[in-house]
This record gives C-alpha cells, structure tokens and sequence, in this order.
C-alpha cells in the first residue's frame, strides 16, 4: 500500500538562525538554519510532507504560521512544561488564569489543521528531526497524536539527529523518499 505525501508528517526544530525580512514571515520561511535550508531545497512547493515545528518560544505549530524574530532555547526545564501538558494546553503558557489564549495556540489545534481532521487520513510516516531536547518533547506529542487518532498507531516513525551534515542527508532521504510502499 503506497503512503500519500498528505499521510506524512515532518516535525522540525527551530531554528536559532532567522531571516529578518519582514515583521511577520511563516516559520518555513524565517527559520533559516541548514535543515530549514535543506527542506526549502528539497521541497520547495511543499507537496512532500505537511511540516510542523516545534519552539521553546512558541511550542508546536504548522510550518505555515506567521512568527516574528524571537530569540529562545530550549532548556530541560522548558522540556518537563511542555511534557506536562496535553493537546489543548497553550505554548507560551499565559501568565495569568485570566488570559485568554487566541485560537490555535496549542497543539491539538495545529495537528488538526496539518491533518485537515476530521476528513484527512491519519499520518503514517512521520519524521522527527532536532537536538535531544526537542526529540524529548516530540516524542512526548506524538504519542498524544496517536492517542487523539492524528498519526496511526503503526505509523512509520523516524528519528533524525546526530550531525548537522547527517542530519541534512537523512531529512533529504527522508523527503526524498516521497510515496512509499508500507512493510
């Protein structure tokens, strides 16, 4: 059975290098670190995979949202908060009880629009790609993906981290590889 590039999912990183082009780009296009480079490369129309990313600043989100430049690492501190939540706690945490977060700015909201739920079929090859911090906390969110029906439970998943230049040759192969045929 091939995987169709809409059954695939790609969880990138972010990335400490920015474009300052405009007050707001989409996060594809203000990250522009070396696997930020090489997806724009490999997929420039965006037809491989859906792309989310995931910020110590700005949690998980869709590739495709507009962010400013912001400046943030990730810390095993900030890792444990994001673990402790679930699909419908918002990233930035707000500072008050009062404040009421917009729509979309909490995970379950992001999958939900990558998967075009509740008419899109469930990710079955997903990637993850990033340090071991934020592999930490992708991990954690897949699993809640898979929990909620968004990626299946047998779905084909990739773990990419190690060297930047391994890191860019797996997301290539990995992009590359396009519609498989599932084992």
């Amino acid at each position: 059975m091939a995987i169709h590039s809409s059954e695939r999912l790609l969880i990138l990183a972010c990335s400490s290098t920015k474009r300052g082009d405009a007050k707001y780009l989409a996060a594809i296009e203000r990250y522009d670190g070396p696997l930020w480079r090489t997806l724009r490369a490999v997929d420039p129309d965006g037809e491989k995979a859906k792309v989310a990313f995931l910020s110590a600043h700005l949690g998980f989100r869709a590739a495709s949202t507009p962010i400013e430049i912001y400046d943030a690492r990730m810390t095993a501190e900030m890792a444990c908060a994001m673990k402790a939540g679930n699909l419908g706690t918002p990233w930035p945490r707000p500072k008050t009880q009062r404040r009421c977060m917009p729509p979309g700015e909490h995970p379950g909201m992001h999958i939900s629009s990558l998967r075009d739920w509740p008419r899109g079929p469930a990710f079955s090859d997903v990637a993850l790609v990033g340090g071991r911090l934020y592999l930490d906390v992708i991990r954690h969110l897949v699993d809640l993906f898979q929990d909620a029906g968004h990626v299946s439970a047998d779905a084909h998943i990739s773990e990419i981290n190690g060297s930047i230049g391994l890191m860019r040759r797996e997301l290539r192969l990995w992009l590359e590889r396009g519609d498989w045929e599932a084992r």
